[in-house]
This record gives structure tokens, sequence and C-alpha cells, in this order.
């Protein structure tokens, strides 16, 4: 048997990568049975036909790290959030989306800001002072700086990353100044798969020259807001959290009640207007969606 990674499934077919290069499969009809259904990311073993060496079964997954619902990937070991800086103007409301869109799958976000050839330091500072409570890890790149992709290029090898962010923000053209040949590697895979490559409707897997895999995701776009409780919210504002328990109300929201220390935290430039805003948004658009 031959071993690999799924990169691609879609209507029961699963392209597996290979040391033999890329090979089209189907599951055995015991994952079905069993209630499994192999996933873009699963460590598989598979068997080759005797009449087609270009395809075969998959006989074995191995066991996942973790797994995601939307989009349906395994073994995920990071996601990075791209926005450009000016080129699109960034949405810091979408981007904290994005972000509880992360941690509800329990994945520590990377935020990076792409484009950065087009501001200056000073703009960078007022972005980093906007996250920096957060603890979260910030990257700003440019396909024009190469001093700045030195340390990209570093995050992602040989770790599976998940993409997200709006489109316009240089993603693609980030990805083919990191490695030369993913333009190529994405037609090429577009051609054993008889597709567009801009017609992406599931997880996609590409592979990096230097190591690792980066997955293309059409559908993680903005977080599920059945997965969140508007009383749970701070728990993805870390920035709020940290404050939250020195409130005068155990029950404090935040918002309009005496005796709130993140209300004064803001006033005293600790935690970011903009993030407190972002917050109060999430917090009645949840409600009001769910009712309460």
């Amino acid at each position: 048997m031959l071993q690999g990674r799924i990169i691609r499934g879609v209507g029961g077919n699963y392209y597996v990568d290979t040391e033999n290069g890329l090979i089209e499969c189907r599951a055995r009809g015991l994952f079905r049975n069993q209630n499994i259904k192999p996933l873009v990311g699963d460590n598989v073993l598979i068997r080759l036909t005797e009449e087609n060496k270009n395809y075969g079964y998959v006989e074995e997954i191995n066991e996942r790290k973790n797994e995601m619902k939307r989009p349906a990937v395994s073994n995920v070991d990071q996601i990075i959030i791209v926005f450009a800086v000016k080129n699109p103007e960034p949405s810091f409301l979408l981007l904290d989306k994005l972000i509880i869109a992360a941690e509800v799958n329990k994945l520590n976000p990377i935020i990076c800001f792409n484009k950065a050839d087009l501001v200056d330091d000073e703009y960078f500072e007022k972005i980093i002072d906007i996250y920096k409570s957060t603890d979260y890890q910030i990257i700003f790149t440019s396909k024009y700086k190469p001093e700045l992709l030195e340390n990209f290029e570093n995050i992602l090898k040989d770790k599976i990353t998940l993409f997200s962010g709006p489109s316009g923000v240089g993603k693609s053209s980030l990805m083919n100044v990191i490695d030369d040949n993913f333009e190529l590697k994405t037609g090429d895979i577009s051609e054993k798969l008889k597709r567009g490559k801009h017609t992406t409707r599931h997880a996609e897997m590409y592979k990096l020259s230097f190591g690792g895999f980066v997955v293309d995701t059409p559908g993680f776009s903005s977080f599920d807001i059945n997965e969140v409780d508007a009383t749970d919210l701070t728990r993805f504002y870390p920035d709020i959290e940290k404050i939250s328990g020195e409130c005068k109300f155990s029950d404090c929201v935040h918002n309009k009640e005496p005796g709130c220390m993140v209300k004064k935290a803001v006033e005293d430039k600790k935690i970011s207007e903009v993030r407190y805003t972002n917050y109060l948004k999430l917090y009645e658009e949840i409600k009001s969606f769910k009712h309460y």
C-alpha cells in the first residue's frame, strides 16, 4: 500500500498526494458502513488498482490531530487571516469575526496585513495598537519587500495552513512570491481535476516547495453565529476578558452598566476603542439573531 495525503475530495472522488504523484481514489465501502468520511488533510493508505496505477482505493485513514466542519478539513496546524493595509481598506469587524471563527475551530489565528509597502511605520503602529492586548501574532507582508517574506515563509514551513480573508487582499500574489511554482501547481491540479482555477467550491490543499501545505478555504468567510452566545462573547475577546473580572457586576456585558472596568480600560486606552466597538456590534448582532 501507498502512503499519502488527501488534497481534494468531491463527489466521492479523493485526490491523494503520494510519492508517485497525484492519485485519484475512491473510498472503500467500510468507511460508509462506519459513517466515516475521508477529509482533505487526512493521512491515508491507498491501494492502487491492477488495471490503472493512477487510480486506487483509500484503505485506511490515520488518526486525525483535529477536524473542522466548515470547511471540512483535518490535521490543520494554523490559520492565517489575510487583510490588506490598504486597497481595500481593512474591515476590523470582519477581521474580528474571522478571529472568532478560528477560535471556535480551536485554531490559534495569525493576523497578516498584506500590501505593507503602501503605508508607513506610523500606520503599522496604529494597527498593532488595536490588537496589542490580544496576544495574537501579527505579521506584515508585501511582495515588494523580501525582508518581510522571510519570516512569512518560516511560519508556513512544514505546517498545514488555512488561509482566510476577503478577496482583493493579495493572497494569491503573496503565495506566488513565496513559492514560484504555486500558480503552476494550482494550474496543474486544475487540469488534473478538469476544472477552472477559480471555481473552488470545496477545501483544496496545495503543496509548498519548501515544505508544508496551504489550504484554499472558500467556506471559511465568517463565524457561524449559531456557535457563539452573546453572554460568552468575551471569551473571544481576550483583551476584554482579561479585565471583565474586575467589573462591579459579575453579569456585566460592558455596555451601559455602572462600575464597568472594561469601559474604563477603553477610556484609559488599555483596550482599543475599535475592538470594543466591534465587541458591542457583535453582541447586539448575536442577541438580535437569537432573540435574547
